[in-house]
């Protein structure tokens, strides 16, 4: 069985309060991409739980028993009971600590291959909660659709009628780990324990606008909102972490986008175009300029 373990990118991000137990609550739209790693499973001998780590070498990523894949896989062995063994085999395109869902994704894609080659072990609700044990972007991957998410990450509402956008995505300097992103914002928005919210005051609207999506050339006809309709909570907080943030931005929107904005915790910046070939040539122009690793791709349409 091979399952494809999409990346996804926040159309905006806003942080709205923090639970007592330190998890941050959110507002996002999510869109699953074309953009990919690949997770293979084979038959292994009952009890054994293989893994093995290919495509591009990345240092930061575990290959052992740390890696989200295996994490995964114990975690529904340990909650389904004894049970046929597995060898994983994860084909890694998607760059860690991005801001793009690559681990949170390569989890869920673990468990819905076990829970396909095991249809009675678990319930969705059991699945569910696993996911959401293992990371607050876990749920969202168990069935990667356009969705406004909410809560902590486990408050999913499929958004029907999205259409496919271009974009070209590129990373501004070294990995971000999320957590340390979201120290940086804790310490940059002292806020008494009264107080609801932590979106800044005389912020632009949420994201839920981008309804516009739906229509053809919507995206186009949002013009100059476009830009407001994309702000990320945390975006100031890690530019003053990666100052190429801002940079990388300035160059993506100087380079034909409609808007550009980091996805996540970042340090991923995307730029959204009318089509697929303007995304290719503004991408041409900035690989020349920086020598840097730009990727074209698409979002996923709605179901």
């Amino acid at each position: 069985m091979k399952l494809r373990a999409p990346a996804k990118i926040n159309l905006g991000l806003r942080i709205l309060g923090c639970r007592d137990d330190g998890y941050h609550l959110l507002d996002s739209v999510f869109l699953p991409l074309e953009w990919a790693d690949e997770l293979e499973l084979t038959d292994a001998p009952p009890g054994e739980l293989h893994f093995e780590l290919a495509g591009q070498p990345q240092p930061d990523v575990p290959s052992g028993s740390e890696n989200l894949v295996v994490r995964a896989a114990r975690a529904f062995r340990a909650a389904a009971g004894p049970g046929p063994g597995v060898a994983l085999r994860l084909e890694k395109q998607l760059p860690s600590g991005a801001g793009l869902g690559g681990g949170s994704s390569d989890a869920a894609a673990a468990l819905r291959g076990l829970a396909a080659r095991e249809p009675e072990a678990l319930s969705s609700q059991e699945l569910a909660k696993l996911a959401l044990e293992l990371g607050a972007d876990v749920p969202f991957f168990l069935d990667p659709r356009p969705a406004v998410v909410t809560g902590i990450g486990e408050r999913i509402e499929p958004l029907a009628g999205i259409r496919p956008l271009s974009l070209l995505l590129v990373r501004a300097g070294a990995p971000l780990a999320t957590s340390e992103v979201f120290r940086a914002f804790d310490l940059s928005r002292p806020v008494p324990a009264t107080t609801p919210s932590l979106t800044p005051e005389g912020a632009e609207p949420t994201i839920r606008p981008l309804w516009t999506l739906r229509e053809e050339g919507g995206l186009v006809r949002a013009g100059p909102q476009l830009r407001g309709l994309l702000h990320n909570d945390l975006e100031p907080v890690a530019g003053s972490l990666r100052p190429e943030i801002g940079q990388l931005q300035k160059e993506i929107e100087e380079s034909g986008a409609l808007a550009a904005a980091m996805s996540g915790s970042g340090p991923v910046v995307y730029g959204l175009f009318e089509d697929r070939d303007r995304a290719e040539a503004a991408a041409v122009r900035i690989r020349k300029r920086k020598q840097i690793r730009v990727t074209v791709t698409r979002t996923l349409a709605s179901p």
